[in-house]
């Protein structure tokens, strides 16, 4: 098989056909390639949506998880999203301080501080979600609902997999 023929060679000649400039094809093949550009793409319409009620990703995350559980500590949530303690912190004091969020101790196990939504992040987050309905419709239009719904289950599939599997 000649270079010109190979799907790499090819891949990186339509990268450059659309403009890209560069030769991606030693990347096209690796999922967390695909899955990172995507990403990006994905926060750009976030950040599009989202952006104006001054909120991020992650503290977008954080607010529907104390809002769905009644009941949720600061582990959780770490442990949920994948986020170390030490920066999980540094987050929720700024949303403390934003008056989007409290911390009380769990009146079960004194130990536990729960996290709670205010008022303030109540009305915030109820926004959000309502924006973030349509934040994703731009950039999966090329997928069908079943192609969408598939890609949601396999992602959450290769992260559970990482979360399931001992460390070496």
């Amino acid at each position: 098989m000649a270079v010109a023929d190979t799907p790499d060679t090819a891949a990186g000649v339509s990268a450059r056909a659309r403009g890209l400039g560069l030769d991606q094809s030693g990347l096209t093949h690796l999922v967390g390639y695909a899955a990172t550009r995507a990403s990006v793409a994905l926060k750009k319409h976030f950040h599009k949506h989202l952006g104006p009620l001054k909120l991020k990703a992650v503290e977008f995350s954080i607010m529907v998880l104390v809002d769905t559980n009644a009941e949720v500590n600061q582990k959780q949530l770490g442990q949920a999203l994948d986020v170390s303690a030490p920066n999980l912190a540094v987050t929720l004091d700024r949303m403390a301080q934003r008056g989007w969020v409290r911390r009380e101790r769990s009146e079960r196990d004194r130990r536990a501080q729960l996290i709670r939504l205010t008022p303030e992040g109540q009305a915030l987050i109820r926004r959000a979600r309502k924006l973030s309905q349509s934040m994703e419709v731009e950039p999966l239009k090329v997928l069908s609902a079943a192609e969408q719904a598939l890609l949601i289950e396999l992602l959450q599939r290769v992260a559970q997999a990482k979360r399931s599997k001992p460390s070496d």
